[in-house]
């Protein structure tokens, strides 16, 4: 039986996420978006579609690649990540747009926590385990060096035009699923019998177990999830409103890389403040939220507010 090579593996992985995280129209498609006539408010429930989808894909997604493997999860990612970029470059109306929105959700969904798995069940039978802390950081660290090289371009996202830049990402997207491609399935230890309805329960009835079992759990889960859902969106309108304010595309990318890599600084700061609690931590993170919204701050509400309140006002209506 041949040897099973972790670092060829590794090295895959690698390169999966560095080609998957250099898409220039994923980067930027907020400004591709508004500068094909889309309105903020129709961009709102775009990135509200895109959620709604992966959080009703998440636990079946990873059913899903526990049970039939996690190299085929990996490689339908790519494909549906390929298909939302042709989506986007093939049609232009609401509804279509929609739909793209939904399938780059299920991509992202098949991806997650499919890669680590893969990388942690590919080291255990290796022997390698030792080093998984050492792969989430690399790989960490690749993916926002090649996703803020995406954002960087940004600029010449809209230079391009949506049908070139998405083209780029399909290209990206291509090389991504060879390396895919060639990857060893991993079986999970302990699923090779059990069919997706059975891994879906199994996942389903642990998670709502561990969730009603721990408030503190839930409490920052929540807490964690509004700052992050304020800090993403604050960052998409910005694609939007940065050029109606005068700023010119080829600069674009530039102050959304400056955005970026400010988060992940503000990542790696938090480490020299390990004596700070973490109501003092999330405190100084709601009034930086709050702070980053001047810019736009009457465009980001009505939309915010619009996102919550048009569902409810159909349905009232009729």
């Amino acid at each position: 039986m041949q040897k099973f090579n972790i670092k060829a593996q590794i090295r895959k992985l690698y390169c999966i996420d560095s080609f998957g995280a250099l898409m220039i129209a994923g980067a930027s498609w907020v400004a591709l978006l508004a500068a094909r006539g889309f309105s903020t408010f129709e961009i709102g429930w775009f990135e509200s579609i895109f959620h709604v989808v992966s959080m009703v894909c998440e636990v079946p997604s990873g059913a899903v690649a526990d049970v039939f493997g996690r190299k085929k999860s990996m490689v339908m990612a790519q494909i549906m990540s390929m298909l939302a970029a042709m989506l986007m470059i093939f049609t232009d109306s609401f509804l279509s747009i929609a739909i793209a929105m939904g399938v780059s959700a299920l991509s992202y969904n098949l991806a997650s926590g499919t890669r680590e798995a893969l990388a942690y069940d590919s080291m255990a039978l290796a022997g390698t385990e030792k080093d998984y802390e050492r792969f989430v950081s690399t790989d960490m660290i690749i993916y926002e060096i090649f996703s803020s090289l995406a954002t960087l371009l940004a600029g010449v996202a809209l230079l391009l035009g949506y049908r070139r830049a998405y083209l780029v990402d399909i290209i990206m997207g291509s090389v991504a699923l060879l390396f895919a491609l060639s990857l060893s399935e991993v079986h999970a230890q302990g699923h090779e019998s059990m069919d997706v309805a059975s891994r879906f329960k199994d996942v389903t009835v642990g998670s709502v177990k561990f969730i009603k079992e721990n408030r503190k759990a839930r409490l920052i889960i929540l807490f964690n999830a509004s700052i992050g859902a304020v800090a993403v969106l604050i960052g998409f309108f910005l694609q939007a409103k940065l050029p109606e304010v005068g700023l010119k595309a080829i600069y674009l990318g530039p102050a959304l890389f400056i955005i970026g890599m400010s988060g992940a600084v503000g990542s790696k700061s938090i480490t020299y403040f390990d004596k700070l609690g973490y109501k003092t931590i999330g405190l100084i993170s709601f009034v930086g939220a709050l702070l980053a919204t001047l810019m736009s701050i009457n465009s980001f509400t009505f939309s915010v507010v619009m996102i919550v309140l048009s569902p409810i006002f159909g349905w009232i209506f009729q």
